[in-house]
């Protein structure tokens, strides 16, 4: 065997598992037939955070007047924007890189498939075929933007959100079809830097996994930021032919007709599942998932899968920590199975949303009877000194044993505050458990306390 391990796919659940089977002995390689670190590094999580980045900044210079700041008028250098982006990403995928070679993994350039039982064939650019063994093989290979047969990408005006990264120029009009965490985010970037913005959902509600109460607030929060939300609404057809698209949407009062001169489709992903050799090996696989169990191990002995294409949250973090516990059960540890219902989602949109375990209505269907404490920014000292009062923290608590059944967070920086009860639901703590850990003030996280509080009729500052 040339290899204890071969992973195919460096994103953040592939190059994770790589370092820490190194770290654990075992003599890794790893396949990758564009950039380290995938999707997510290049194309997603990080390059989308820049952006991002920059529309706050934005947003702050253009209302410098509310802190009592004057500012000579601003302008947005689209260009340079994009370019701060992908100087972001390429900055971090040599940081993999590094990581690579500090670990002692070696990176197989090209496109990996599973051959037979312990082999891979490695397809370089040119065409190269080499074969390469290994004792145990992971899968992580990832996604992409999911097509709708409706409304196929041309990568120019009807784009996925790769191409919404890097367009050629800012344009005066976006219509984003879907409002997960990816169309949200984006709507907000395009609509913070000048774009007119139409946000085009099929279900009843914008992000729709989210807590009904948080999806409801954000609605009116973006509406009154100058997004067009359309719910409820399906888009049937869209006529790129000319020199703006015109998208046909369905509502529940009829036809309706948008200009715009860019589509983002943004209604989720696909699995790249396909030319892996899967079929040829007998590799189950379920509705574009490959089954595994708790530990990753799919019906081929030594073939296992992570990430995207297995069950659960198609999220980076989770990829990764799939990635560990893989791994950690490859080399004869054993690691505990990941709980799904304790994984933090974010969306980085201004205010920004972070959720973890169940919405209050999950938690009632569930059979729970449950305790609900709410705490809104407007009541936070810290977020008013900020100038950032918009959203609130919500918890949910099961009434008999004060277990934290869920937390749903909407306001500035939240996504740096949902980590504590992903760990207090980790260690199995309560409600009162939360009330009695002092936190410090002023800060946007003393919200916890007293929307934990609240649940329990002690909060102080409501």
């Amino acid at each position: 065997m040339n290899y204890d391990l071969i992973v195919i796919g460096s994103g953040p659940g592939g190059y994770v598992a790589a370092i820490r089977a190194s770290q654990l002995g075992l003599k890794t390689a790893i396949v990758e037939k564009e950039s380290l670190g995938g999707v997510c590094l290049n194309w997603g999580c990080i390059p989308t955070k820049a952006l991002l980045k920059s529309a706050e900044v934005f947003e702050y210079i253009t209302h410098a007047a509310t802190y009592g700041i004057k500012v000579a008028e601003t302008e947005v250098d689209f260009e340079n924007v994009i370019k701060r982006s992908r100087g972001v990403a390429d900055g971090m995928s040599k940081g993999v890189q590094f990581l690579m070679k500090k670990n002692k993994i070696e990176v197989l350039n090209g496109t990996g498939k599973l051959k037979s039982k312990g082999t891979v064939t490695v397809t370089a650019a040119d065409g190269t075929v080499k074969e390469y063994t290994a004792k145990n093989i992971i899968l992580a290979t990832g996604g992409r933007s999911r097509e709708l047969p409706n409304l196929p990408q041309d990568g120019k005006k009807v784009v996925g959100y790769r191409q919404a990264m890097v367009l050629p120029k800012k344009p005066a009009s976006l219509v984003v079809v879907g409002s997960g965490a990816i169309g949200i985010e984006f709507a907000y970037f395009y609509n913070s830097i000048g774009t007119k913005v139409t946000v085009v959902e099929f279900l009843d509600n914008i992000v729709p996994l989210e807590d009904e109460e948080v999806s409801k607030q954000l609605n009116r929060i973006l509406k009154k930021q100058g997004i067009n939300i359309m719910t409820s609404s399906t888009v049937e057809s869209v006529d790129s032919t000319g020199d703006l698209c015109k998208v046909k949407v369905k509502t529940t009062s009829g036809y309706e007709t948008i200009e715009a001169e860019i589509v983002l489709s943004a209604v989720g992903i696909s699995t790249n599942i396909e030319n892996l050799g899967l079929e040829e090996n007998g590799v189950k696989t379920y509705k574009g998932k490959v089954l595994v169990d708790d530990f990753y191990r799919t019906n081929v002995d030594g073939v296992f899968a992570i990430g995207d294409i297995v069950k659960g949250q198609a999220l980076a973090h989770v990829a990764s920590a799939e990635g560990i516990i893989c791994v950690e059960k490859i080399a004869g540890l054993n690691p505990e199975p990941l709980n799904y219902n304790n994984i933090p989602g974010c969306t980085y949109c201004s205010p920004e949303i972070a959720s973890v375990g169940y919405t209050e209505k999950a938690a009632k269907e569930a059979g729970y009877e449950i305790k609900v404490g709410k705490f809104p920014f407007s009541a936070s000292g810290k977020a008013s000194a900020a100038g950032v009062k918009d959203g609130f923290i919500k918890l949910i608590f099961d009434a008999k044993y004060g277990e934290i059944l869920g937390a749903h967070m909407l306001g500035h920086n939240v996504t740096e505050m949902i980590a504590e009860i992903v760990t207090a639901r980790k260690l199995e703590a309560t409600g009162h458990e939360i009330i009695k850990s002092v936190h410090p003030h002023p800060t946007m996280s003393e919200a916890v306390m007293e929307a934990a509080a609240e649940a329990y009729g002690e909060c102080i500052h409501l």
